[in-house]
Parts: C-alpha cells; structure tokens; sequence
C-alpha cells in the first residue's frame, strides 16, 4: 500500500477505484486538499524518464482581453470551462499514480531477492531520469544476507566504488549514519564539490559519473534494510515530483525486499538444518566408492539418505522420505535417519528386520506420518547388496554392458500398514559397475509422468559417457543435468532431490 504525503493526499488504490466508479471530477471533489499549495496552482511539471506526458496546458490560461473593450469578432482563446484546470491537474496526479501502481505491480511479482534488487534499480532510475545505479543490501540486525547490485554496473565498476571510503558515499551515509534518515541524499555535481574525497572523484571520473540521487531501504518492523543510488552521467538531480514519486516507490520497495529477505532466510535455514541432519561425510571402504548429491525445495522436506560402516567390513546404505515439507517435515526425516542407523547396526545383515522396526518405531510414535525408505546391507568383498524397500523407487544398476532397474518386490510405505513385512532382493555387481538410489523428488522434479519420468532416467544414465562412468560423483552429476536441464538441477524447486551412488571396483 502506497503512503501518499500530504502534498497530494490521494491514497493509491482508492484514488484507482475512484477513477472506474465515480469518475474523474467526483474522486476529485472527495479527495482533492482544501487549501491549493502554489505547485499546484502551476500548469503540471511534463513527464521525464518514460512517464507519460500530462494534458497540455488549455487555451484558458492565456490572459483574456481587458474588459470594457469592444469587439466584433470572437477572441482567439475562448474562455475555458469552470473546473478544467482542477480536471488537468487531476489527471496529471492519476498519470503519477497509475505509473506507480504500474511499477510496484511488476515488482510485486519478482520472487528472489536478485530479481527485486534489477527491478527496483530500474524503476528507479526511469522515475529519477538515470542511466545507471546500484542497490546495497545491508540488514541493520546483522542477520545478512549482505550484497551489492548494480544497473549498468560490472562487477569491477562495483568493485571500484567499494573502494570509496564509505563515509564518502551518500548510501554508506545510510547504512553508517544515525537511524532515522529517510530523505534523499543529492549529489547534483560531484566534481563541483570542493570537499569530495579525492577517491570518489577518481572512481566518478574513472566510471563516467557525474551526480547521483540516493535513498535508504527502511521499514517499520524490519528497520534498516540497505540503500539504493542513482548515478547520472551529467550533473543533474531529480525535481520535486520526482522525487516525490521515487520515494513513495522506494517505501513500497523496501516492504516487499523485507518479505524477500525473510523468505531467503527461512530457506537457508531450512537447508542448513536439513543438511546437518545429513552425513557430514561419506565413509571410506575399501571396495567400493561412494557420492551423494542433495538438494533441498526451497520449504525444507523430508529426504534423506545415509552410509554407514557395519560389522565384518560391510556397509549400510540407506536413503528415504518423510511425507510433508517445512520443519516438522525435516525434525521427522532426521529422528527417522537417527533411528535406522541404530537398528542397521544392531542388525543390518537383515534389511527386512531393519525396515520392520522402522515401521514398528512410526507407527508407535508418529500415527499420522507416513515414509518410504529402501535399506541395503552392502559386501563390498563380494560386490553383493541385499535389499529391502518399503514404497521406495527401485535402484538403477548402471554398468559399461548394462543398465537396468532393479527388481525388488511390492511394498506400501511405512505407517500405512498394520504390519509391514517384504521379501529381500539381492544384487550381484561386476567390477566398475555402479548402484544408483534416488528419491521421488529427482522423477517429480521432472514434470513428467512416473512412466516417462523412469524412462529419462533409463536413458540418461544408459547415455552417460564412460569416461563418467568410473567417478560415482561425476556420473550422479550427469544424471541430475540429464533430468534437469537448464540449470533446474540447482534451483530450488518444490521436491527434495537425493541421488546415492556406489561403484564397485
């Protein structure tokens, strides 16, 4: 919600309202001051920096004849309608406002923080008539994330100006300043300037800049967020109406990064967590290699996976989810891993046992939550795996001469029987061949059909090069691009995302 001032005292939304319901001269009549300020006794200021123009001026503001005098022709400028001038002034400040509400719709849609940082900058600089400007996030509470983005700015023209001692750069008089400082910082000609830090007038000549316009980033809840500057390449300043149009934008601007920012925390605290309660490390054993690749939705799920060294050399693989996302989703999958290492130790040799007191241990303790998970008791000696799943997808063997799924039986998820009990399946592997398990989220990731998405997967790992094939890691690493091209093996998405890969050598 846009915070009018009382220069216009028109509220955004009602005064966009007003246009649709009651027309342009009864919204006037509600919302228009009593007393007219001498800026708006003046024709309306024309557009700049892509804001449409206003009305022109109409021909009532040329002087009429003096009277008492007599003429026989009609005089060239008639006189005007009552009430056209106030008409004109209105619908220059509808002009504003739509443009406004224009702007903070598009902003209202970006969803990162690097997305609202462009957008901002460049509604910005069309509202202040600028070229170029960078945005500083700095969050007064010290929390982070802190960053610095530009419009029209490399990365090394950043790197230049971050050289400036801060206290001579208008936003460092922002985020170093007194809290409280909420007007725009003018620079209208920075080499003009006789106490210019010698830096700063190097780093403006070197980049071409010769005035700029600044602003604080601050909210009411949130406090001080950052700073956003506007660089000219002429010595220049914005005039009152635009200044007065960038700063209503910018309050509007700085509550939607605050959402942002809070968000983006939220998800990075959600994957810290979840990939706390993850190995740290994979374990050493002879025999066999191991890699694991782990992406976390940007709600926090409940994947997981795991390896373990066991008894008589062997090793316990295991991976699995929780249903549901977000905290409690990510507390369950790590009391559920915590769980299974204790049983995998105490008898891992027997996946059914192992997985049966999986089930037993859910549904005793949490009723209402159900999982799947597939547990193999691994020999890396005799390249054997014994295993057992409990509404798990099956593993994918890859191999120089084969790759194909392996068989394993039928099964509900744990929690969704009275009494969970499935035979085991054993997988014999030749040298150089490589057990892959996954989780749903790699196929629902996808977007496609379970059948479909299975068949990419075939075909993706079948297409992996054999160079790939002797490093676990990178053969999990083409499998991830293969099903998510595009970069989508990285991004955040809705789905959890664990691939486990053991090569036998």
């Amino acid at each position: 919600m846009l915070d009018i001032s009382l220069r216009v005292r028109v509220h955004v939304e009602t005064l966009l309202a007003a246009q649709n319901d009651m027309g342009v001269c009864d919204a006037f009549e509600q919302y228009a001051l009593v007393g007219k300020p001498d800026a708006m006794n003046a024709p309306h200021p024309p557009k700049v920096a892509g804001i449409d123009s206003t009305v022109p001026a109409p021909a009532h503001t040329v002087a009429p004849a003096a009277a008492g005098g007599t003429s026989t022709s009609a005089p060239a400028n008639p006189p005007a309608p009552p009430g056209a001038v106030l008409q004109d002034r209105l619908a220059g400040w509808v002009s504003d406002l739509t443009t406004l509400h224009e702007l903070t719709e598009r902003l209202n849609r970006t969803s990162a923080l690097d997305d609202a940082h462009q957008e901002l900058l460049r509604a910005g600089a069309a509202l202040v008539g600028a070229r170029r400007g960078l945005v500083v996030l700095e969050p007064g509470d010290g929390l982070g994330p802190d960053t610095t983005v530009g419009l029209g700015l490399a990365r090394a023209d950043l790197g230049h100006i971050e050289t400036v001692p801060r206290s001579a750069l208008s936003y460092g008089r922002f985020l170093d300043g007194p809290p409280g400082a909420e007007n725009g910082i003018a620079e209208p000609d920075l080499f003009a300037e006789e106490g210019l830090d010698p830096r700063h007038r190097e780093v403006a000549a070197r980049l071409g800049y010769a005035a700029s316009y600044a602003l604080p980033l601050t909210t009411e809840s949130a406090g001080r967020l950052g700073a956003v500057v506007w660089l000219y390449d002429e010595p220049a300043e914005p005039n009152e109406r635009q200044r007065h149009l960038v700063g209503l934008y910018a309050r509007y601007a700085a509550e939607h990064l605050a959402r942002l920012l809070e968000l983006e925390r939220t998800r990075a605290s959600m994957a810290t967590m979840s990939d706390e309660l993850l190995p740290a490390r994979l374990p050493r054993v002879a025999g066999v290699q191991l890699a694991a690749r782990h992406r976390t939705g940007p709600h926090g799920g409940g994947d997981w996976y795991d390896a373990l060294p066991l008894p008589d050399a062997a090793l316990g693989l295991a991976v699995g989810s929780v249903t549901g996302a977000g905290p409690s989703a990510v507390a369950a999958m790590g009391r559920l891993r915590a769980s299974l290492r204790a049983y995998a130790v105490m008898e891992g040799e027997d996946p059914v046992a192992v997985l049966s007191d999986l089930e037993l241990l859910l549904r005793l303790t949490e009723p209402a939550r159900s999982a799947t998970a597939l547990f193999g008791y691994c020999e890396p000696a005799a390249r054997k795996i014994t295993l057992a799943g409990a509404g798990h997808s099956p593993p994918l063997l890859i191999g120089q001469h084969r790759t194909e799924f392996v068989e394993t039986s039928v099964s509900a998820p744990l929690g969704m029987l009275a009494c969970w009990e499935a035979p085991s399946v054993e997988i014999l592997a030749e040298p150089g061949e490589t057990v892959l398990l996954y989780t749903d989220g790699l196929l629902h990731r996808t977007g496609e059909t379970t059948d479909r998405a299975f068949a990419r997967l075939h075909a993706a790992a079948a297409g992996a090069p054999r160079a790939l094939r002797r490093d676990p890691g990178a053969l999990a690493d083409h499998v991830l691009r293969s099903l998510l091209p595009d970069g989508l093996d990285a991004a955040d998405g809705a789905e959890d995302v664990v691939l486990l890969a053991a090569r036998f050598e």
